[in-house]
């Protein structure tokens, strides 16, 4: 089933008995995080999860005072690792859409029922936050030129590779339903930030449905940001994804990670 790119019904307006957990993979988001959580629209969601990966600046401490559920790794185990902790929890709480937003404000917690109403509709399985959705919304919002070339150059591939024609196949903003993520094995997946980047990869690989809705990109002094290094092997690893893939595909190299 090929994946394509849709934009969110305007139905429904309301959530309905479906239970929607936020999870919030957190490191050292302390300057962020109330500003992120008091953004989100509560009447669209049941329960917040924050899971910390060994922050160290009061990041915990502050969550504990929030109206969400604070889960802290003894250790850093990456931020792959931490979204496993996310699902896995959301998963065990009987979450029918789980929405991962990064509490370091980069992304508008408001739009949270945009992300999820297409589940909610039966029309997607994983709904796509894009930042490249508006043209020329992402330099706006001040993303750094260098990555906004790589996002779009890195998207063009993967678009010809899986069949696909999304706007951004890079964003950390997205809404899964419970069957897509009870569907793919994504503890297979990489500890670090290509966790992303193999997780869409197994949802079209496995046939699930995937939407996009528009996002601004919000870029601050206060919002983490991944250096220029961190970015350059971000992309070679979402290459070496591709083309296990591929290869996996062809019958040449199988991969645990696109077998059911």
């Amino acid at each position: 089933m090929t994946a394509s790119p849709t934009r969110a019904p305007t139905a429904p307006t309301e959530k309905g008995s479906a239970k929607v957990i936020v999870v919030m993979p957190a490191l050292n988001a302390a300057r962020t995080l109330a500003a992120t959580v008091s953004g989100i629209p509560h009447e669209w969601v049941d329960e917040i999860i924050l899971v910390d990966d060994g922050s160290r600046d009061g990041t915990v401490e502050l969550a504990r005072t929030l109206p969400l559920r604070v889960i802290p790794h003894p250790h850093n185990v990456g931020y792959g690792g931490n979204q496993k902790t996310c699902y896995l929890q959301a998963l065990q709480d009987e979450a029918d859409v789980v929405v991962m937003l990064h509490p370091d404000g980069q992304y508008e917690p408001t739009l949270i029922p945009e992300l999820v109403k297409p589940i909610l509709a039966g029309e997607a399985d994983l709904v796509l936050g894009s930042r490249l959705m508006e043209k020329g919304g992402a330099l706006e919002g001040g993303m750094p030129r260098y990555k906004y070339i790589a996002n779009r150059a890195l998207t063009t591939i993967e678009n010809r590779a899986l069949g696909t024609s999304l706007s951004e196949l890079h964003t950390g903003y997205r809404a899964y339903s419970r069957e897509l993520l009870m569907g793919i094995p994504f503890l297979r997946n990489s500890l670090d930030f290509s966790f992303d980047s193999e997780l869409l990869m197994q949802v079209v690989h496995f046939g699930f449905r995937i939407a996009e809705v528009p996002v601004r990109t919000i870029y601050s002094q206060e919002a983490s940001s991944v250096g220029a290094r961190d970015s350059t092997v971000y992309g070679l690893k979402t290459l070496r994804a591709l083309m296990r893939l591929e290869l996996h595909r062809r019958g040449l190299l199988r991969s645990r990670k696109f077998t059911a």
